[in-house]
């Protein structure tokens, strides 16, 4: 029994310091903790996966040519080319006149979208599933700001919705960040409230639509949620998406959602998703049995609706701190 205590107070120390390391309580969401993310950005990789569309200018290299940053190659001199593009030290060597071809480059619009809804509002050991969330919006923002993309996008709840034009530079981070922390806090206040709409998917087929709007072809478009709301029309504006963008749907999940915690001795526990409240067994071999089928069910079509939708789906854990998950290979950032 000692025993036991003492690994309890360890394993509870070992959370309080990660906490702290996080600047965090894992419940609240606060500016600093967010900022910290700049540091880290360099842990995942915003290349692009897909050819571009488009006609844009920035990062991303196209395959049309023309006059831009980036050297391709030289080759002999064609009537209508600008002579400010000859290479004069291979038109002296080879006596031919030469010209310099230039790769266009093409920057990507980065769209994030965060869902802070009440489901989202829970965490068993770590950090809320909102958090984690925030988290994870937040180096993907630092990340395109090192890259020089534009970072835009929408935080959203039931009754909120913050819509942000993608802009550059650190302002546009800031900008996103903020927004995170007023809709998480509006979230944390409004939880009881909002429970009385947390059954309906309508808010979160809005904000898709509205996502669907916004998302210029070539963007790449990040949704951020433990999708909980998903729906056939949800996925229709999803699968638009992914026509001309790239799609990428970050799953937040805490470990009670998957599978009850051990225990030697039966207990009854009262738990909450955010809109339900249930009693569970803990203890019951059968019951912790059938828990983690339905959860296994639940999570395999959540990824068959999403995969349906042309979306890569990357699967993050709400008890580790995002840099731990991100160095270990737990989530495999790109293809």
């Amino acid at each position: 029994m000692w025993f036991s205590h003492s690994k309890q107070q360890q394993k509870q120390q070992n959370i309080t310091g990660l906490l702290a390391e996080m600047h965090t309580n894992g419940i609240e969401l606060s500016i600093n903790e967010l900022i910290q993310y700049q540091n880290k950005a360099s842990l995942i990789n915003l290349a692009a996966s897909k050819n571009l569309h488009g006609k844009l200018s920035g990062n991303y290299l196209a395959r049309s040519k023309g006059r831009g940053m980036e050297f391709d190659e030289v080759r002999h001199y064609q009537v209508g080319d600008d002579i400010r593009a000859i290479d004069w030290r291979v038109t002296a060597r080879t006596g031919k006149t030469h010209t310099k071809l230039f790769r266009e480059e093409v920057e990507r619009p980065v769209l994030v979208a965060t869902d802070l809804n009440t489901s989202m509002l829970f965490g068993s050991r770590l950090l809320f599933k909102s958090v984690q969330a925030a988290h994870i919006a937040a180096i993907v923002a630092w990340h395109a700001k090192s890259r020089g993309d534009r970072l835009g996008g929408i935080v959203f709840n039931q009754q909120s919705h913050t819509e942000l034009k993608p802009r550059s530079r650190k302002q546009g981070v800031l900008h996103y960040l903020h927004a995170l922390v007023e809709t998480h806090q509006d979230s944390l206040l409004n939880q009881v409230s909002y429970q009385a709409l947390a059954d309906d998917t309508l808010y979160f087929e809005q904000n898709s639509a509205r996502l669907r709007q916004l998302a210029r072809p070539g963007s790449l478009v990040y949704l951020i949620t433990d999708g909980q709301h998903l729906n056939q029309e949800t996925i229709r504006h999803l699968a638009h998406i992914s026509k001309h963008c790239e799609l990428v749907v970050c799953l937040v999940t805490d470990p009670l959602e998957h599978a009850l915690p051990e225990s030697q001795t039966r207990l009854n526990v009262a738990v909450t998703n955010g809109i339900e409240r249930q009693q569970l067994t803990i203890g019951d071999k059968k019951a912790a049995l059938n828990y983690q089928r339905q959860a296994s069910l639940l999570s395999q079509e959540k990824e068959q609706l999403l995969t349906k939708a042309g979306a890569r789906i990357l699967h993050f854990s709400a008890s580790q701190s995002l840099e731990n998950q991100l160095k270990n290979g737990a989530v495999t950032w790109t293809r």
